[in-house]
């Protein structure tokens, strides 16, 4: 599915970063209707949300599809923050579209307090371990993670990586005195500027609150002003802009893979929605869904189309 970005596509490029940040902005709900039928179902009503932001919207969309294949009356509900659906779990949403940290984070926060030593990190088995207990006291569980992970990153230009001797991760920028431009949280956070400072090494000069994955922050790396800039790991337009993406070699990010957050109750009614989902993140990766992200915010197909051909090409409905 792998496919070069053209000069025109890349015009509407920001469009697609915006959408790889991890927590959504505000937002109307989507009410998604489906198409198809037949299954195990029986017209039963099943209530999935998640956050608001392209990249959210789309995988929602694909469980929409999915379960209305499978004979599910399907109400989809977008809305700007996490703890919006969760609070709304098990009782009036039966299923959540989810990232693995982000949820790991809020309930443990929930349960714990706001200083509540982390549970989630850069293993997913061991995330996922450390939140099933939070998640069990609230009648809920995880399905299984995709292999598709959802991180922020971080990109040089293939001119400064050919300086530093062939860079391709983090830890070869260990010593180097560079700008960087993120977004403005960043100067605090384990997973930005605090983190590439402990863990990496890296002595951040200067720091440019451009945004996360903006075009301003692509132009600041490009023009020179900045050494290293910040993205996602779904962002699929780098290559053409002469930019690399960088390895987290040490492991700063938390594991962010898609995931499936249900009701216990009602999953243990409907084990084959379970297959359904399950069978769905096993089909997901970091490449097909930034190239599907592409069609939904470069080339401006919509998001139920881009679902449905990603899935009828995958067998999925």
């Amino acid at each position: 599915m792998t496919r070069r970005l053209t000069s025109s596509r890349l015009l509407g490029a920001a469009a697609v970063a915006a959408s790889l940040v991890l927590a959504g902005c505000a937002g109307d709900d989507l009410e998604s209707d489906g198409g198809g039928g037949g299954g195990g179902g029986g017209g039963e009503k099943v209530t999935i949300a998640s956050q608001d932001f392209d990249e959210a919207a789309l995988v929602t969309e694909m469980y929409a599809q999915v379960l209305d294949d499978a004979g599910y009356d399907v109400k989809t509900q977008l809305v700007g923050q996490r703890d919006i659906y969760l609070n709304q779990m098990p009782d009036d949403v039966d299923v959540a579209s989810d990232y693995l940290s982000g949820i790991a984070d809020l309930v443990n926060t929930q349960a714990n307090g706001a200083d509540a030593e982390p549970i989630s990190s850069n293993d997913t088995e061991a995330t996922v371990e450390a939140v099933t207990p939070l998640l069990a006291d609230r009648g809920l569980e995880l399905l299984d993670p995709s292999p598709a992970n959802s991180q922020n990153a971080y990109f040089i230009t293939q001119d400064y990586a050919e300086q530093l001797g062939g860079a391709t991760a983090l830890s070869d920028l260990e010593g180097e005195s560079v700008t960087l431009a993120a977004n403005k949280d960043c100067p605090e956070r384990a997973d930005c500027q605090a983190g590439l400072e402990d863990v990496y090494g890296i002595d951040v000069s200067k720091f440019l609150g451009t945004g996360f994955a903006s075009q301003q922050t692509y132009d600041s790396v490009i023009d020179g002003e900045s050494d290293l800039g910040q993205t996602g790991t779904l962002d699929v337009t780098l290559e053409d802009r002469g930019l690399l993406l960088l390895e987290d070699d040490l492991g700063i990010q938390p594991a962010q893979n898609f995931i499936p957050l249900v009701s216990s109750d009602f999953i243990a009614d409907h084990e084959d929605v379970a297959d359904r989902l399950n069978e769905l993140m096993a089909a997901l990766d970091n490449e097909t869904l930034g190239e599907l992200l592409v069609q939904a915010t470069v080339d401006r197909e919509p998001i139920p189309d881009v679902a449905e051909s990603f899935l009828k090409e995958s067998g999925l409905v």
